[in-house]
C-alpha cells in the first residue's frame, strides 16, 4: 500500500506499508526515508525533532533517517544541503525518489526503494549520476542514522589458526578522533561491536573491510540488518572500508560503502543494498549474544 501524508511538519511525505512494516519517505526534502519500523511500532531511525519539517535553506540538516552520500569525506562537497522538493516516482510496490543535480557537484542523486510484499524486507538501489561533462572518480555510500541506546554490530571475516593462514583477511580503518580504548567499543574474536551511549559526547569512528557484506543494529528488541554486494577486486575508499560506524551522544550511524569508481558524463554508478527488521529479539550486549541472535537468523 502506497500513501501521501504529512508528516511532523512535511506536507509531502509517501508512507510504504506491507502489512508488516513501513516506510516514509519524505517529498519535500531528500532523498530521505525517515522511518523504518514494524506497523505503529518504533522508528529504528533517528528522527531531529527540531529539524523535521524544515525545507529551503543553505545549511546542511542531517534530519536523521537513511541518505545517500558520495564518498570520500570532504567539506563543503559532501554536505551538499539537500533540502530541496525530490522528484517521486511509484513503481511496482515501492517508489523511485531523484534529487535535482546538486549545483556545486554535478551529481545527482536517486533511490530505489522496494518493499516485499509480505516480509520485512526492503531493497534499495542508490544511483549517483554525474551530469557535468567531464568524468568524476567516487563511491556511493549510504548512511542509516539509527535511534538512540542500541548496539551496532560488524562481522569479521572468518576466523583461522595460525600457521596454516598466513595472510591478512581485513581492514581495520580509525580516524584521528577514534579511541579504541572507549569503552562502547568491543573489540571481539567474531565481531566489531560499537555501543550508542547517550551520555558520551565524545565522537567515535571506525571502518573495516568485512567479506560478510552485512551490518547490524539492536535497539529495543529490534534488529536491523542492511546487506550490500562485495566487490573482491574493488578498490573501496576509506583505506579500503565496505562498513563504517559512527556515534555520538545523539545517534550512531551504520555506514555502507560501494568500490571507488570513474563515472563518465551522464553516466551512473549504483549500490544495492537489502534490508531485514526483525522484533522481539533477546538483549544484544556481548559476542556470544549475537552469536545467539544470528543462530536463528538466515544470513
Amino acid at each position: 500500500m502506497l500513501e501521501k501524508v504529512p508528516y511532523g511538519g512535511w506536507d509531502n511525505c509517501y508512507r510504504l506499508c506491507n502489512g508488516k512494516v513501513e516506510l516514509l519517505l519524505t517529498g519535500d526534502v531528500g532523498p530521505r526515508i525517515i522511518r523504518f519500523s514494524f506497523i505503529n511500532e518504533f522508528n529504528v531511525f533517528k528522527e531531529y525533532p527540531d529539524q523535521i519539517g524544515k525545507t529551503i535553506g543553505n545549511q546542511w540538516l542531517i534530519f536523521g533517517g537513511h541518505r545517500l552520500w558520495h564518498a570520500p569525506e570532504a567539506l563543503p562537497r559532501t554536505y551538499y544541503p539537500d533540502r530541496e522538493p525530490v522528484l517521486i516516482q511509484e513503481i511496482e510496490n515501492g517508489l523511485v525518489v531523484t534529487q535535482r543535480p546538486e549545483t556545486s557537484t554535478g551529481i545527482q542523486k536517486q533511490i530505489e526503494i522496494t518493499l516485499a510484499p509480505d516480509k520485512p524486507d526492503v531493497y534499495l538501489v542508490h544511483r549517483l549520476i554525474n551530469h557535468n561533462l567531464w568524468a568524476i572518480d567516487t563511491a556511493p555510500w549510504t548512511i542509516s542514522v539509527m535511534a538512540p541506546g542500541g548496539v551496532a554490530i560488524l562481522p569479521l571475516p572468518p576466523r583461522g589458526p595460525h600457521p596454516e593462514f598466513l595472510v591478512p583477511t581485513s581492514t581495520l580503518s580509525i580516524w584521528p578522533y577514534t579511541d579504541l580504548t572507549d569503552q562502547r567499543f568491543t573489540l571481539g574474536k567474531k565481531y566489531v561491536l560499537l555501543r550508542q551511549d547517550t551520555d558520551q559526547k565524545t565522537p567515535q569512528k571506525l571502518g573495516i573491510f568485512t567479506s560478510p557484506g552485512w551490518g547490524a543494529y539492536f535497539n529495543q528488541g529490534y534488529l536491523f540488518i542492511k546487506k550490500v554486494p562485495l566487490v573482491l577486486d574493488g578498490l573501496y575508499p576509506d583505506m579500503g572500508t565496505n562498513f563504517e560506524v559512527f556515534t555520538n551522544e545523539e545517534m550512531l550511524e551504520l555506514e555502507a560503502l560501494g568500490p571507488l569508481e570513474m563515472i563518465p558524463s551522464k553516466g551512473h554508478i549504483v549500490l544495492h543494498e537489502h534490508w531485514t527488521l526483525h522484533q522481539d529479539v533477546p538483549a544484544i550486549v556481548t559476542e556470544a549474544d549475537v552469536e545467539n541472535v544470528l543462530a536463528d537468523l538466515d544470513l
